[in-house]
């Protein structure tokens, strides 16, 4: 798929599992498994599945998945699967890889998102992956991810961003913004404070990258919010209206924890919103 100048690449980067309680909320579970069946710990797949978008001499990268720095006991309570897809091997597979990358946006600090900002280098310091990377994130969850608050705290592990700082290669981003004529960063508040959607339009075609507002197609329905969520009533705002311009529009949601669908238009009927088109390439 091209948008303006840039062609679009999805990277599978990994596989993993959360509690799919945890993932819906309120939500009954013999509601949510109809969408996303669970195991027999309760968990559901997920992906972290990253997107390039490559114009001349720009490969800018949205989010970086989970990494490989988290220790056996973590990547054993979220089930974290390398055996088929990895970062690396994604990237390769579209012919790029990772000293190619010129840009890095961020949609926010979470682990799953930013694990693999950074890698241990010999001497076993955590130091950038991309080495020729300007990393972008909202600056106000940067602040936040260095002072979390009790009930997020194991979501952000300094090592995914500290180190860019200390390389300064951080950009810190200051609310809604173009990054250029086709790319918009635009902030929102109920996942976490300051996560960012990346919109690439060139006025003819459209695609959102809607990280953890939509993480997967079965979080379509607008009351289908994640117990994660720190304010689930600014969410529901935050779905209601990107989900009626997304509808309106026929813009592509680009799914990024959805194993079995890469991204799709949405529709709405009396019941609410809901998968219209599902697309499996771009």
């Amino acid at each position: 798929m091209k948008i303006g100048d840039y062609k679009l690449y999805p990277v599978q980067t990994g596989l993993f599992k959360l509690d799919g309680g945890a993932m819906f909320g309120v939500v009954p579970k013999n509601l949510w498994q109809k969408t996303n069946p669970s195991d027999e710990q309760n968990r559901i797949e997920m992906c972290t599945r990253a997107l390039l978008l490559v114009s001349g001499e720009k490969k800018i990268l949205i989010d970086t998945g989970i990494g490989y720095k988290l220790s056996e006991k973590v990547n054993k309570i979220y089930d974290v699967d390398f055996s088929e897809y990895t970062l690396e091997k994604s990237l390769s597979a579209s012919g790029f890889n990772k000293s190619d990358i010129t840009d890095v946006i961020l949609t926010h600090l979470h682990f799953d998102h930013a694990g693999g900002n950074t890698e241990y280098n010999e001497n076993n310091e955590p130091v950038p992956a991309f080495p020729n990377a300007v990393y972008h994130v909202q600056k106000k969850q940067y602040e936040w991810a260095l002072n979390p608050t009790e009930r997020d705290r194991a979501s952000f592990f300094p090592e995914n961003y500290k180190p860019l700082e200390n390389h300064k290669v951080l950009n810190l981003v200051d609310g809604e913004q173009k990054f250029d004529e086709c790319i918009s960063l635009l902030p929102v508040n109920g996942h976490t404070n300051h996560m960012q959607l990346v919109k690439i339009s060139d006025g003819e075609n459209s695609l959102i990258y809607l990280a953890d507002l939509i993480p997967t197609a079965g979080h379509i329905p607008a009351p289908y919010i994640m117990g994660y969520d720190l304010f689930p009533l600014t969410t529901l705002e935050e779905k209601h209206k990107y989900l009626a311009e997304i509808s309106d529009s026929d813009t592509l949601i680009f799914f990024e924890h959805d194993p079995h669908n890469l991204c799709g238009k949405t529709g709405k009927n009396d019941r609410g919103y809901f998968l219209k088109e599902k697309i499996d390439a771009l």
